[in-house]
């Protein structure tokens, strides 16, 4: 089982979201080696490489009710901390 930077399974970095699978552009960016800036940059300059639905912005509320469901604990920051 293949583990990130942070020592966690990819396995679980992998959540539900809108009914679907997703992975934080934080966590894909650790697997890559690039910082999530880069990351996100490179998809917008190249979204004709991607799907359509490969990447969604959450909204207000959905980032508020995902940051009250999980304790701070379980996500650490972005700086690895």
């Amino acid at each position: 089982m293949k583990k990130l930077a942070l020592g966690l399974p990819i396995e679980r970095r992998i959540y539900l979201l809108r009914g679907r699978r997703v992975m934080l552009d934080r966590d894909l960016a650790k697997i890559y080696g690039v910082s999530t800036g880069r990351l996100n940059e490179q998809v917008k300059r190249n979204r004709r490489r991607f799907p359509a639905d490969f990447m969604f912005r959450l909204s207000k509320q959905e980032m508020k009710n995902w940051v009250s469901h999980f304790c701070d604990t379980q996500f650490p920051s972005q700086n690895g901390t």
